[in-house]
């Protein structure tokens, strides 16, 4: 998830900072290959007969769902979520949104809500009431995200067992990802979802504001009834649709091989199509866009392609046929989200084209279609292993297509990198959380913004300058291919890692991943002085002739320890370069030239990228007036750019 409003506002507040045994690969085929070839397990089929009733904004729908126990136990209690149920002002969601500082008051629109009309286990009778609402994670008995059911007879290893549920949703006014915005609706998280048997055990979490989504497989046939006006996207092909006659049209959709299924409706969408050949298939390619908003779809169609043909190319192949992207509504809170084969984007028609955060957020939003959507990590209790895998992979590819220095920003003659980007998050938050804390547990909304996304974009920068970009390219590569349609943990990305590079790596994980140790090295002090000080009349110096003793101290000013270089230069034009380990607190290097310093610099290749301060990183004998000049005109500059911003907003 990206939220491009987020993206925006975090873009002006950078523009004021100064300065067990493992799966093998699979061969890449597509989705629309015969049935005798599935890319995942397909734990699950779903068929869902739906109706929206536009001016209610209210769902009502039959779903039958298919569940094939590949757990190699016998099991007699299945949990599901109802995400819906969120949307209530004493829910979990809402309560620590309101800790993190809103909504202020509560608005009866943005009620939400999913009710089990009833509950069947085909061949087991009806279990309305048995349905128990339960709260695994904080015990808030006013939260109804999760429920389970027990059957009277339990599902054998290897056996399937049916569910016929009928419900009924509300839509809310969009608060987070779904919802209606006026007649605009972005419908995600709508239908009862069983959990994923994980790890021993059912996993099935309630849903926060930081959290999003964990899912099995499967295949998905969908039937929407909806008014004939409405224009239509969805994760799945469609297969047929069918004029009703009380002004109504029945949509047919299948998906396959995804593990969720969302769609849009709006009557004023514009659909720009086009395609992408890539190494396992062609794929189609449609731009939902809102009117006012087609003079940009130039731009995310170039960033959509680049994106997919750097995938294909450093990561592995895209297996679907289709890539729809949503262009939402002006304030429907649906931008920057991700589901299987669908994202939604953002823009306003005010965007500048210096200014790349569309191009940004339709990147982000694709490259979740491999961590999320086809590795489909645990997004509940190993967030970084999407959002933050992603925030990295993002990083490249953005440098990739829009110039290493400028691929957030480059506008006005100021340009900024999207990693600088990714850095300056994790700086807001350096050490509140380790990287592995369940996305529910960190210390505050920010936190876990600044420690999914951020730091883990740049332990992953920093791992790279240790072990080799393209090392680690490698490295993600083999991930992906190796546990795609999977469910893997966070041991087998780093062990994947390790593997590939050939290193032990136990030291930077434990610190990085594990830890929350931080990072800070810095040029204490610098000098040189004449060997002979102490002679009554030494001779005048003289470029090249005298002799100075130099010293050097550098200091390790946090408790993360990783070897750094060190790069000391003369000013008769000599650079040396010394290799210190970073276990003590701090190293001096002292020379005896004929010639004084001109600079120290700590890991002069920025490659360390972890070093929470930048600035302390070197030092010079003489200090340079222009670089304070330049910053204070930027400044300026600035603040009367922010001052302007400010006042056309309001």
């Amino acid at each position: 998830m990206l939220k491009s409003r987020l993206l925006c506002a975090g873009l002006t507040v950078v523009l004021l900072v100064p300065g067990g045994a493992m799966p093998a690969p699979r061969p890449p085929q597509a989705t629309n290959a015969s049935p005798d070839a599935p890319l995942s397990r397909r734990v699950v089929a779903y068929e869902i007969d739906a109706r929206l009733d536009a001016q209610r904004k209210t769902i009502d729908a039959v779903q039958i769902l298919t569940y094939r126990n590949l757990t190699g136990k016998a099991l007699s209690e299945f949990p599901f979520h109802l995400y819906l149920n969120a949307f209530q002002p004493e829910s979990t969601f809402f309560r620590e949104s309101r800790r993190e500082g809103g909504p202020r008051k509560w608005e009866e629109k943005h009620r939400g809500s999913i009710e089990v009309k009833s509950f069947e286990a085909v061949g087991q009778g009806d279990l309305t009431s048995k349905i128990e609402f339960i709260q695994p994670d904080d015990g808030n008995p006013q939260d109804r995200t999760v429920f389970r059911v027990r059957l009277p007879r339990p599902v054998p290893p290897g056996a399937s067992v049916q569910f016929r549920i009928v419900f009924h949703a509300k839509l809310p006014e969009t608060v987070a990802r779904t919802g209606y915005k006026r007649d605009f609706f972005f419908v995600a998280q709508w239908f009862p979802k069983v959990g994923v048997w994980w790890r021993g055990e059912w996993n099935c979490h309630q849903f926060y504001p930081t959290t999003e989504f964990f899912a099995d497989f499967g295949t998905y046939d969908v039937k929407l009834t909806l008014p004939q006006n409405l224009v239509v996207g969805t994760t799945g092909d469609e297969l047929a649709s069918v004029a009703n006659p009380d002004g109504t049209k029945t949509i047919s959709f299948r998906a396959e091989d995804v593990h969720d299924f969302a769609w849009t409706a709006y009557a004023n969408y514009r659909i720009v199509e086009d395609s992408w050949k890539g190494s396992a298939a062609t794929v189609k390619i449609r731009l939902f866009m809102q009117p006012e908003h087609m003079n940009q779809a130039n731009r995310y169609m170039r960033s959509l392609k680049g994106t997919l043909e750097h995938f294909d190319r450093w990561y592995g192949p895209y297996p679907y046929n289709r890539i729809t992207v949503v262009d939402p509504a002006h304030g429907s809170g649906s931008g920057g989200m991700e589901y299987p084969t669908l994202i939604t984007a953002g823009t306003t028609w005010w965007m500048p084209a210096g200014f790349l955060a569309p191009e940004l957020v339709v990147e982000h939003e694709f490259g979740h279609q491999y961590w999320y959507g086809i590795v489909a990590t645990n997004e509940f209790e190993d967030a970084w292993l999407d959002e933050g895998i992603n925030s990295y992979t993002e990083t490249k590819i953005m440098d990739s297509l829009f110039g290493a220095e400028r691929s957030a920003l480059h506008l006005w003659g100021l340009t900024l990198a999207d990693s600088s980007l990714q850095r300056l998050t994790y700086l807001a938050n350096p050490a509140s959380d380790p990287m592995v804390r369940s996305a529910y547990q960190f210390m505050s909304g920010d936190a876990y913004g600044g420690v999914t996304y951020g730091k883990t974009a740049t332990a992953l920068r920093t791992l790279e300058g240790l072990i080799g970009e393209e090392t680690l390219r490698r490295a993600l590569r083999t991930y992906f291919l190796r546990y795609r349609f999977s469910h893997p943990t966070e041991e087998d990305f780093l062990k994947t890692i390790e593997e590939v590079s050939g290193q032990n790596l136990r030291w930077f994980f434990d610190q990085a991943v594990y830890g929350t140790h931080v990072l800070d090295y810095a040029v204490q002090s610098i000098h040189s002085s004449r060997v002979d000080w102490f002679e009554k009349k030494p001779p005048k110096e003289k470029k090249g002739e005298t002799l100075y003793r130099t010293h050097v101290l550098v200091r390790r000013l946090g408790d993360f320890v990783c070897p750094v270089e060190v790069e000391i230069k003369f000013d008769n034009g000599e650079t040396l370069r010394e290799q210190w380990d970073g276990k003590d607190r701090w190293v001096r290097y002292t020379y005896e030239k004929k010639a004084k310093i001109v600079s120290a610099t700590v890991d002069p290749g920025r490659k360390v990228w972890l070093d929470r301060d930048f600035f302390n990183n070197s030092k010079t004998d003489k200090a340079n007036a222009a670089a304070t000049r330049k910053l204070a005109n930027i400044w300026r500059f600035l603040t009367q750019m922010l001052e302007n911003l400010l006042a056309w907003l309001a």
